[in-house]
C-alpha cells in the first residue's frame, strides 16, 4: 500500500483514510522530504516543524 501524507498536519499513513494525528481526511500521494521524529519533545526540527508526536512526517506535501 502507498504511503499517504495529511495536507493538514504532515503526518505519514500507511493505511486508512483519515489521519489518526488530527482527524482529517485531507490525504495525498504526492509528498517528499520524509523526517522521523524520534523525541518531539527535545527535538529542534520538530519544534521548528511545530510537531507533537514521534512519528514520520512530510516536509513537502503537494496539495
Amino acid at each position: 500500500m502507498e504511503e499517504k501524507a495529511c495536507k493538514i498536519c504532515r503526518l505519514v499513513i500507511t493505511h486508512g483514510d483519515t489521519c489518526p494525528s488530527c482527524g482529517s481526511k485531507e490525504l495525498t500521494t504526492k509528498w517528499g522530504s520524509p523526517v522521523i521524529i524520534l523525541n518531539a519533545e527535545k527535538s529542534d526540527i520538530a519544534k521548528k516543524l511545530g510537531l507533537k508526536m514521534n512519528s514520520t512526517y512530510a516536509v513537502n506535501v503537494s496539495t
